[in-house]
């Protein structure tokens, strides 16, 4: 048959690339955990085709879409997938002309160089049986200047050109045949392109350019062994020159085209500039990605709504645009793209996580609690990013404990946590969990759990700073008073820009009846954080738990700016006021605070008693009445 006439080394060299091919194939499953990739649709849209004809005519036509990108590189993509390549549906699609074209050309040059190997092996085995020579076209034939040795001695001796010497030529290497270069060819250009085809596994990606990096030494082998034979069988200089040009212009434009392409990937915003043309969904996605890094968020929201426009359901643009309106602080609209990005893949954890946080932050706390309890029960199958999704699922949990926590449910906070430290992956961060079980552990009384639980945040991660804080007020509570001061002067020394840290550690000298270091921690942290509410509300209190009332003062005023509508904070304004003796300035935000929450029994019993005064006085309340409003408060 056919197969007997190829030559053993060519069935060699066939068997030893193939078995190579199956073993890195292996290797490759095996290290996936023996499974097929996963991939979403839009990857790889003819994979996911019910349809077996779509699929057959798209695999088919895609070698030879590639190998257009080796013929003529003018469209080139850093991605491929979606519809950069439509499907092949139908036999009445053009480009199945393409395909056939590339196969039966691709066959022709497979016989060409088949069929010359086996000539050139019958030839071999005829010149082995009839005992001549076998230069294989590499050797030369030395002339034989011996030949008359068994002649008449008295006979003349032959001469070469009127010489009486027979000079010796230097041997001539010959290439090798033509047919060996096209086989030769045809398998790097093949070969090492099998898994990209769809063969043996669906692959993640349309068309890839990484994989023709071997594939296109194949091809200019080809282009190369063919221009040498039309050169040779050129009868005329003028052809011969002609083809000459022609070769040097394919390699000059090509090397253009190669400069053009290299400052394309010069960086990443010019590269997806680049593939607008061929994937203008991925492209513009991509290219938001990077303007968002740069700090260009107008254009980069731009670049995602244009993404949006060509592909509306992409989850992930979705999702960043969502992210990109979250952090300009436009949350009914990032809730919006947030909610269509879980529409479009309902296991996209990350868009539960910020839907339930911006939740969180609106007050709407029941539907928070839902949504990070959808995204706790989400199953680990079929996800795209795997340790992303066990990151998102973990922060979901820990989130959700917090809710808890600051709502008092501390057992169930601490259930959470729990189920968050099962699920949490290898790089999740576990800090910030592990000090908020301690915190539910502290609110709960239990102070040892409470402790191992500080210290295993701070095993975790030995600068984390609240960790410091919580575990230093655990000390302080069961009497270590010294080793107490030292958590919190590490805490400080960590970030000394930090005023929760002075704040904490003013506390603690508040405690230990330390009034003048206790005041001036306040005042550190107060002007430090002066546009944290907590941080200057609180040393505010400390202030004046130091009487240091006029200081005291200042931070009411600084808090109660911060949150005008807030009523603890007027009510607190006005009796620091009070004490200061500013009576009609105490009034008014006494009165303030009452139109905010009416019915605090503080308030009113200290707008009573600052009537008394401004009675005493003589100083005419706002509303002229005096202490008959005393009446009218009870």
């Amino acid at each position: 048959g056919f197969i007997n006439q190829i030559p053993s080394f060519v069935l060699l060299s066939l068997s030893m690339l193939a078995s190579w091919g199956v073993l890195l194939l292996s290797a490759r499953l095996y290290w996936m955990g023996n499974k097929p990739p996963n991939f979403s649709n839009s990857d790889n849209p003819a994979a996911d085709s019910p349809h077996f004809l779509t699929r057959a005519l798209t695999f088919l036509h895609l070698p030879a879409a590639n190998a257009w990108l080796l013929l003529c590189p003018d469209k080139l993509s850093f991605d491929w997938s979606m519809d950069a390549v439509p499907l092949v549906k139908t036999l009445a699609d053009w480009r199945n002309l393409h395909t056939v074209a590339f196969y039966g050309g691709f066959v022709l040059l497979s016989l060409f160089g088949l069929h010359g190997t086996t000539s050139k092996a019958k030839e071999i085995n005829e010149k082995v049986a009839n005992g001549k020579s076998i230069t294989n076209g590499n050797g030369y034939h030395a002339p034989d200047t011996n030949h008359n040795t068994n002649s008449d001695p008295g006979s003349p001796k032959p001469t070469l050109n009127g010489s009486a010497k027979l000079y010796h030529c230097p041997p001539r290497k010959s290439l090798p045949p033509t047919e060996n270069v096209v086989l030769f060819s045809l398998s790097l250009l093949s070969l090492p392109f099998l898994p990209a085809t769809n063969l043996f596994f669906y692959v993640g990606f349309v068309i890839a350019e990484r994989v023709l990096y071997i594939p296109s030494i194949g091809f200019c082998l080809l282009v190369a062994v063919g221009a040498r034979t039309l050169y040779v069988r050129l009868r005329t200089r003028g052809y011969k020159a002609v083809l000459l040009c022609f070769c040097m212009g394919l390699v000059l434009l090509n090397g253009v085209r190669t400069v053009l392409r290299n400052k394309d990937w010069s960086n990443e915003e010019n590269l997806y500039k680049s593939g607008i043309s061929v994937n203008p969904a991925k492209a513009w996605g991509n290219l938001g990605n990077v303007l968002k890094n740069q700090g260009k968020m107008a254009e980069a929201e731009k670049a995602y709504r244009n993404a949006l426009y060509y592909r509306g359901n992409m989850a992930d643009m979705l999702y960043n645009l969502g992210l990109l309106l979250q952090e300009n602080e436009r949350f009914s609209e990032a809730l919006h793209y947030y909610k269509l990005a879980i529409g479009s893949r309902p296991t996209l954890a990350s868009a539960y996580l910020n839907t339930g946080i911006i939740l969180m932050n609106q007050g709407s706390l029941d539907e928070a609690k839902r949504t990070f309890l959808t995204c706790a029960d989400i199953p680990d199958e079929n996800l795209k990013d795997p340790h992303a999704h066990k990151s998102s699922v973990t922060s979901c949990l820990y989130n959700l404990g917090k809710l808890l926590h600051e709502q008092g449910q501390q057992e169930e906070a601490l259930s959470v946590y729990k189920e968050a430290v099962q699920k949490m992956p290898r790089q999740f961060a576990p800090q910030s969990l592990f000090n908020m079980m301690g915190e539910a552990y502290m609110r709960l009384n239990r102070l040892e759990e409470a402790g191992h639980w500080y210290r295993e945040s701070l095993r975790a991660k030995p600068d984390h700073i609240p960790a410091h804080l919580t575990y230093g007020k655990l000390l302080s509570i069961i009497g270590q008073k010294t080793e107490a001061e030292k958590y919190y002067l590490r805490a400080i020394q960590l970030d000394p820009t930090k005023g929760n840290c002075y704040m904490h550690y003013g506390q603690f000298l508040l405690e230990q009846s330390r009034l003048g270091e206790a005041a001036e921690m306040a005042e550190r942290a107060a002007e430090l954080d002066s546009s944290e509410f907590d941080v200057v509300f609180s040393a505010a209190h400390m202030l004046r738990q130091a009487s240091l009332n006029e200081a005291a003062e200042r931070q009411y005023e600084r808090a109660a700016s911060l949150r005008p509508d807030y009523p603890a904070a007027l009510m607190n304004l006005g009796a620091i006021l009070h004490l200061n003796g500013k009576l009609p300035e105490a009034e008014a935000n006494y009165l303030r605070a009452l139109q905010l929450k009416p019915d605090d029994i503080i308030t009113q019993s200290n707008l009573r008693k600052l009537w008394n005064i401004m009675e005493r006085q003589g100083i005419r309340t706002k509303n002229g009445l005096g202490t008959q409003n005393e009446d009218l408060l009870n």
